[in-house]
This record gives structure tokens, sequence and C-alpha cells, in this order.
């Protein structure tokens, strides 16, 4: 029996770690913090009231995070905590190099002292920067880092402090860079359950002009598994990408959603692009299944057609956020 510490847990990736690893690890005790911003709920949690330790509170807070390791002899910690989202980032890069900086330096500095067996950190394939739309190329875990985006350089230097707290102080560190994720409790500013809301109020489905654009496509449970596999598996000091070779433009997206829907394509509209938004991200994944025989298990357009009908029949826990996001989207 071990104790996790899940940090960022009321979040979408966190949430579905927690659910997935009561599931497959039903002996391991659970300590789930968040910090509960417009993007966590406890909501996303729902029903595991009785199986895990929930604390609402900060990564950047030092003397609470110490005493969650020591009063629950936490022996692994998995950080999901990041504030995510690229078009907040371009208005607010504060709150990004707070949380994802210095609130993850301040958590590697609580582990210090505590007697780990790992100190996972979820990273993102965005600290590489982007490729060119016809590029053959795939960011490679040796690739340099060049990232583009507000969002993405604070996660860069997120995984910068967890490579030095490695090297400096001996903490037995695992990282991950995940291609996009998709799946059940996203909250809807991200594209996916963006366009299906939208679709769903019978609005129009705001496409950045750059439809071209694509990026690399992951089930929310796959990528579980796969950190699964790194915490017990992985080697320390190793960064794994999880990857699914999956691409699909943001165009392939709302065509997905409208025809699950049985929706008309004129709801499709076009909207100025972004500041510094990325052409393209492709992960080469050999690593993590040569060396952990980790594979992929979710098919992209079933898993996608299976998350839209997800928001379809689960609008009692999208509705309520809808008035929660920090940005509106143009067309929105």
């Amino acid at each position: 029996m071990s104790t996790l510490l899940v940090t960022g847990a009321a979040g979408f990736i966190g949430a579905n770690f927690t659910r997935y690893w009561r599931r497959e690890h039903p002996s391991d005790a659970v300590v789930a913090l968040d910090l509960l911003t417009y993007a966590g709920d406890m909501s996303n949690l729902a029903g595991l009231a009785e199986e895990i330790v929930f604390v609402r509170g900060d990564i950047g807070d030092r003397e609470l995070v110490a005493r969650l390791l020591r009063e629950h002899r936490v022996e692994v910690v998995v950080n999901f905590a990041a504030e995510s989202h690229n078009s907040l980032a371009v208005l607010d890069p504060g709150r990004f190099f707070r949380t994802n900086v210095l609130g993850t330096q301040s958590l590697l500095d609580a582990c210090r002292d505590a007697d780990l067996r790992r100190f996972h950190h979820v990273s993102t394939c965005e600290v590489y920067g982007d490729l060119a739309l016809d590029s053959p190329e795939a960011f490679t875990e040796r690739s340099p880092y060049r990232p583009r985006t507000p969002y993405n350089a604070s996660k860069a230097g997120a995984d910068h402090a967890v490579r030095a707290y490695h090297e400096t102080y001996g903490l037995p560190v695992t990282l991950s860079h995940c291609a996009n994720n998709y799946g059940p409790y996203q909250f809807p500013e991200k594209v996916l359950p963006l366009f299906t809301t939208q679709a769903l109020r019978g609005e129009p489905l705001p496409m950045y002009a750059s439809t071209g654009n694509r990026r690399e496509w992951i089930h929310v449970e796959d990528h579980c598994r796969a950190i699964d596999a790194i915490l017990s598996q992985g080697r320390d000091g190793r960064a794994y990408h999880v990857g699914t070779g999956d691409e699909a433009s943001v165009e392939r997206l709302a065509d997905l959603v409208l025809d699950e829907l049985g929706l008309p394509a004129e709801l499709k509209t076009i909207v100025p692009d972004r500041p510094g938004h990325d052409r393209r991200y492709l992960l080469d994944s050999g690593r993590i299944r040569r060396e952990l025989g980790w594979r992929p298990e979710v098919p992209f357009e079933p898993g996608v057609r299976e998350t839209v009908r997800w928001y379809r029949d689960n609008r009692a826990w999208w509705e309520p956020l809808l008035g929660r996001r920090p940005v509106h989207e143009p067309g929105t």
C-alpha cells in the first residue's frame, strides 16, 4: 500500500487520474490537493468523498504541503497543478508564472525533506514550440525547448525546476510530456468541450482563422495509464513522451462534433487567430512504448464521439461552469 499526493486533483486530468487510481489501485491512499480555481471543481470528484482525503490548498503553500507529506506519509507525488489556458495566459501571464513556475518550485522544496519514492511532474508538448505543417519531424525527449507563449514558457520553467531539484538535491523525479488531452470533466474553455457545449446550445463553433493547424490528440484515460506505467517502471530522472500519432485539425474536430450531434456545418464560424498560435505539435513516443510497454488504447474518432456524447448527457455538470470562464473566445 502506498499513499499518493495528487495536486490539481479537481481539475480535468487530475480528477480523471484520481478516479483511475482509485479504480486500478484500490489499496492505495490518495490525498487530493486543489486550490479550486475557476477550472477546478469538486463535482469532478463526485462519488469519491469516502475514498480520498481532499484538501483545498495551493501548491505554493510550502508549510501546508510539508504537513500533508508528513502527516499522511506520502510516498509518491503526482503534480498536475497548473494554469493551462493559452488564451488566458495572453491576457494575464503573471498568474501562469506564479502557479506553474513558483508554485512548482515551492512544491519541490517541500518534497526535498520528505521520504519520497517518486515525484512525477506532468508537462506538455508545448514546451518545444511548434512544427511546420509540412514538417516530417516529431519532437523527441532530446528536442530543445522553444516555448512561444506565456503558458508554454511557464511550463518550460517548471520542467527546468524539476530537473534542477533532481540534479542538485537528488529528488527522485520523472516527467511526462503529453499530447493534447480530451475526455470527460474538461472545463468548457478547451476546444472539444467548447465546440460541444456551443453546438448543444445552438451557438456557433468558433474556429481560429488558421483552421489547418493540427494537434496530436490523446484520450485522458490513455494518459492516466501512461503515468501509471511511468510510476511503476520509469527510470529516475527520465522524461517520457506520451503520444498517439493521431493528428487532427480544429476543423476536423468541429466536423466530428457536428456529425455526432446531427447538426449542420453552418454552425462553424471563423474568428481571428490568437497571438502566438502554434501551428502543430507531434511527439515521438517511442521511448515509453519500448521501455515501458505502454500503448494507447482509445482510437481517436470513437474516443471523440464518446466524449461528445458524455457532454450531451451531462449538461448538469457543464452548464453551471459556463459563467465561470475568465475568457470568452471570439464568437462565444
